[in-house]
């Protein structure tokens, strides 16, 4: 639990479950900053919702990796793979100048596969 992880984990996973709650959160209620980028680079409207859940529910694998360490790593995990293939229908998109959003997203589910 708490007292096994370093504050600076604890505090990285914290944020990186906020992220991930947020931006799958924007995803259902279909916030423009969200849902217009998918349209651009082709993400197909009934993916959405699922693209919506999957960061929600990792998310919610790094609030319980709090309490089963190998759920939170293996949500940490996912949302990797998640962004990764966020970052890579950028590009394919050619919205170079839109890669760095997925990466920032990205960034403390990395960290936090670092820090435990």
């Amino acid at each position: 639990m708490f007292a096994e992880m370093s504050t600076a984990a604890v505090v990285v996973t914290a944020v990186a479950a906020f992220m991930a709650g947020f931006s799958g959160g924007a995803i259902f209620v279909r916030a423009a900053f969200v849902v217009e980028p998918l349209a651009q680079y082709g993400v197909p409207r009934t993916w959405w919702n699922r693209l919506g859940a999957a960061k929600v529910a990792g998310a919610l694998g790094l609030l319980v990796g709090f309490f089963v360490p190998v759920i939170g790593t293996l949500a940490a995990v996912g949302l990797v793979l998640y962004f990764t293939g966020a970052v890579i229908t950028v590009l394919r998109a050619r919205s170079y100048g839109h890669v760095a959003f997925p990466l920032v997203y990205m960034a403390p589910a990395v960290a936090v596969l670092a820090l435990v």
